[in-house]
């Protein structure tokens, strides 16, 4: 029994070893697993201290530039475009760091940027996530026609494609219009006609219900014509309530910008002064020869004017003329716009240089960002005068016969100082008496006094 008990401690003590050795062999695996740990860790903060030293270092870029980013292109796209247009000095680092900002839910946008001086890698990348790019800005003044607002927009070299919409008269918005480069033109006209519906509607809604216009349509087109009688914005519900005050009498409009539109249409340009024929000839716009409104704007009216249609001024005027300092003189009887009207001949007699129709010339597009100053105004039509009483001239004279040269000692100076006027006439002069349906000769130009013309009972 003795031996039979040792060798079965001797046996338990054989098998006790293995357990030992394997758990030596474990720990020194883990150990080494944790030195490699460590190792790599070392590695991995180096290269991220590495990296984001590079990434947050100024960049070596010391001017402005400017980069677009096509739609459509990913993360390691753009870093390449980038690195190619030398904005960044390491695609892969810049590639790194948008996936990091794309897990926490930032994303590059296209677009056009500006690029500061020395923009580090982190400073362009927060630029491309914030999505500032550069905007440009198109102004369409009021009272410009849509002809003359396609012409801008075609001349715009900022936008892309043609224009291919084709908005009616008095369709578009006068605003300035902000816009990105690869906006394309029928996209802008696009927009302005949804912004100049949605000001209308706004507006229509808010109208009395004494207005004499039946439709939006006709509310634009009345607009339009309040638009093109007066530049000076304090005048405009005054205006407005001229042309009311006239419809509810059933008198016509006799308004000048519209003989010219219908002479010219969207040109919005008469190179000369209203003649008596103008007055008298026929066309579907010529106030002073239809009823009521013409059949559409004559203009693109702007918000101020829009809103003097809605809100006129409470007032009983029923003509108004130049005043000579840029605004108007108004009156409710013909028999105080006839004095208006001599007062305003006075004054048109001693300056001579009667006034024409201005378009202001097409200013190129400027880009704009945040703290871009304005752009400077455009000027305004300058007014077209009201109810035909200071835009016509006469017609020309024909010419006469050609008269045989004098001879030499039949020729004399002629003084070009005019005579001076003989008291004794002027005191027995007759006083004009101005009536309803009469012309005046100022003797470079033909007046009409418009008679007040009621509608049929």
């Amino acid at each position: 029994m003795t031996d039979h008990g040792r060798d079965h401690r001797g046996h338990r003590e054989l098998r006790g070893k293995p357990p030992k050795q394997r758990s030596s062999a474990i720990l020194r695996v883990f150990g080494s697993l944790i030195g490699w740990g460590i190792f790599f860790g070392l590695v991995a903060a180096a290269i991220a201290s590495w990296g984001y030293l590079k990434f947050t270092s100024p960049g070596e870029v010391a001017q402005e530039r400017v980069i677009t980013i096509p739609k459509g292109l990913g993360r390691a796209e753009i870093a390449s475009l980038l690195a190619e247009q030398e904005i960044i000095s390491d695609a892969t680092v810049f590639s790194a760091a948008s996936a990091i900002n794309g897990l926490r839910g930032r994303t590059l946008r296209p677009g056009e940027y500006s690029v500061p001086p020395n923009s580090s890698m982190r400073q362009v990348l927060a630029l491309l996530n914030s999505g500032k790019v550069i905007t440009y800005k198109l102004t369409i003044p009021e009272g410009w026609t849509t002809e003359m607002a396609l012409g801008r927009i075609r001349e715009n070299d900022v936008l892309q494609g043609d224009v291919t919409a084709a908005p009616a008269e008095g369709a578009l918005v006068a605003n300035t219009l902000l816009f990105e480069r690869g906006t394309t033109r029928d996209q802008l006209v696009a927009d302005m006609v949804e912004l100049q519906q949605k000001l209308v509607d706004d507006l229509w809604q808010k109208r009395p219900a004494d207005l004499p216009v039946k439709s939006k349509e006709e509310f634009v087109t009345l607009a339009s014509i309040v638009e093109k009688e007066t530049g000076v914005a304090a005048e405009r519900p005054l205006v407005a309530a001229v042309f009311i005050n006239r419809l509810k009498k059933g008198m016509r409009l006799q308004s000048d910008p519209t003989i010219i539109y219908g002479l010219v249409g969207g040109k919005g340009k008469l190179d000369r002064g209203i003649s008596r024929a103008d007055i008298d000839g026929a066309t579907p716009y010529n106030t002073y020869q239809i009823d009521g409104l013409p059949p559409g704007p004559i203009a693109i009216p702007g918000a101020d004017a829009l809103r003097a249609v809605i809100e006129p001024a409470p007032v009983n005027y029923l003509y108004f003329v130049a005043d000579g300092t840029g605004a108007h003189a108004f009156a409710e009887t013909l028999e105080e716009h006839n004095a208006n009207v001599r007062k305003w001949r006075k004054i048109e007699d001693q300056s001579q240089t009667p006034a024409a129709a201005v378009v202001p010339a097409l200013a190129p597009t400027e880009p704009t960002q945040a703290a871009t100053a304005p752009e400077a105004p455009v000027a305004a039509d300058p007014p077209l005068n009201a109810t035909g009483l200071d835009g016509v001239v006469p017609e020309p004279p024909p010419a006469p016969a050609p008269a045989a040269a004098p001879a030499a000692s039949d020729t004399q100076s002629v003084s070009s100082e005019p005579a001076a006027p003989d008291p004794a006439v002027a005191d027995t002069a007759p006083v004009l008496e101005l009536k309803p349906g009469s012309v005046i000769n100022t003797g470079n130009r033909l007046i009409p006094v418009p008679a007040e013309r009621r509608s049929v009972q």
